[in-house]
C-alpha cells in the first residue's frame, strides 16, 4: 500500500503529490461563504469544550508535539484557542512558546488556563491575528489547528501559506517544522440513508465509523484527490475531475469526503501520528442508480476555507 490510500497508517516524504485539472464549473461568489462562516474562524470560548474533549484530536496532537518538540526549542501556535497545544509544547520542554489567539476573551481565558497549569513562564499569549502575526525571533516548530474536513471553512491553508511568505522574508530559511505536517484528501461515491423516522431530508452529514456511519453504503473505493506537505508549496484550490468505477449496485446519492491529517511523520519508526477527522457526506442534487462496472466522472472545485455550500454547488457527475 502507499500514500494513495487515505487510511494507510504510514506516510513517506517522497510521496508523489496529486496534480489536479480545473474542470469547467461555476461557483457563484455569493456562495463562497455561508452566514455562519466566521464561527469556523473565530470560535467563542463556550464552543471549546467539544474540541478539548475530542480524544482523537487532543490525543493525536499531544503525541505529535511530544515527538517533534525537543527541550529548548521555540514554538509558535497560530489560532491557539484555549492554549492546550501550547501547554503540550511547554510541558515537552519548549523554552519559549508564542500562543496567538485573535478573540480577546479567548486570549484572556488562555492566559488564565496556562497560568493555572504552571507554564505561564514559558508561554506568551498574544492577542493577535494569525493571518498577519510573525514572532519576534525564528522558531523551530509551528503548530496550527484551523482544520475542517476537506480543508473547508477554516483557513489552515491560507494561514500557513501566508505565514511562510512572511517568515522567509523576515528571517530567511529554513522554515520551521509544521504540526500538522501533511494531509491526505479522498472522495468516495456512496449511498446514504436520508430517512429520519419517515421524513426524507438529504442534508450534509458528518459521519464516523461507529455512529451514523451505518447510514452509508460504499459504492466504490475512495479516490485520492489531494495530498501535500505544509512545509512545501501547495495550492489553495482543489480542482478535481476524476473517473471512478462503481463496484456495488445502489442509488448514488452522495459524495463522502475523507480527511487524514498527518500530525507528525516519525521516520525513525516508519509511522505517522494521525488524526482522521469525521467524514463529510454531501448529498447529490441529482441521484442516480448505478451498477457494478459502470464508469462515472466526478467533478468538483473549491478553495480552502470555502463553505460547504460552495463545494456542494460545484459537484457534477456524469456517466461515461
Amino acid at each position: 500500500m502507499n500514500l494513495a490510500s487515505p487510511r494507510h497508517p504510514i506516510a513517506t516524504k517522497n510521496a508523489q503529490l496529486v496534480k489536479l485539472q480545473r474542470p469547467h464549473l461555476y461557483v457563484a461568489s455569493v456562495d463562497k461563504i455561508d452566514e455562519d462562516a466566521l464561527l469556523g474562524q473565530f470560535i467563542p470560548i463556550h464552543y471549546h469544550y467539544q474540541m478539548l474533549d475530542q480524544e482523537p484530536r487532543i490525543g493525536g496532537f499531544e503525541q505529535a508535539i511530544a515527538a517533534v518538540v525537543k527541550p529548548g526549542m521555540k514554538v509558535l501556535e497560530l489560532g491557539a484557542g484555549t492554549g492546550v497545544l501550547s501547554f503540550f509544547a511547554a510541558r515537552t520542554g519548549a523554552s519559549k512558546v508564542y500562543c496567538v489567539e485573535r478573540l480577546p476573551h479567548v486570549a484572556r481565558a488562555a492566559t488564565r488556563f496556562l497560568a493555572h497549569n504552571q507554564v505561564a513562564d514559558r508561554v506568551e499569549v498574544v492577542n493577535g491575528d494569525a493571518a498577519s502575526y510573525l514572532p519576534p525571533e525564528p522558531v523551530d516548530v509551528v503548530v496550527c489547528e484551523m482544520l475542517h474536513t476537506g480543508m473547508l471553512r477554516e483557513k489552515q491553508l491560507a494561514i500557513i501559506a501566508g505565514f511562510k511568505q512572511r517568515y522567509l522574508a523576515r528571517f530567511g530559511g529554513p522554515l520551521p517544522i509544521f504540526i500538522p505536517e501533511a494531509a491526505i484528501l479522498a472522495v468516495q461515491p456512496v449511498h446514504m440513508n436520508y430517512d429520519f423516522h419517515g421524513y426524507t431530508a438529504a442534508v450534509p452529514m458528518f459521519i464516523d465509523g461507529s455512529g451514523n456511519g451505518n447510514r452509508m453504503t460504499q459504492l466504490a473505493d475512495p479516490m485520492l484527490y489531494a495530498s501535500f506537505f505544509y512545509g512545501s508549496e501547495y495550492s489553495n484550490q482543489f480542482n478535481v475531475d476524476q473517473e471512478v468505477t462503481i463496484e456495488g449496485a445502489g442509488m448514488f446519492n452522495g459524495l463522502r469526503f475523507i480527511t487524514k491529517n498527518l500530525l507528525a511523520i516519525v521516520e525513525s519508526e516508519g509511522r505517522s501520528i494521525d488524526w482522521d477527522m469525521h467524514d463529510l457526506v454531501i448529498p447529490l442534487a441529482q441521484p442516480r442508480e448505478v451498477l457494478p462496472g459502470q464508469s462515472l466522472r466526478i467533478r468538483f472545485r473549491y478553495d480552502g476555507g470555502d463553505s460547504l455550500l460552495a463545494l456542494a454547488e460545484s459537484i457534477d457527475s456524469q456517466q461515461l
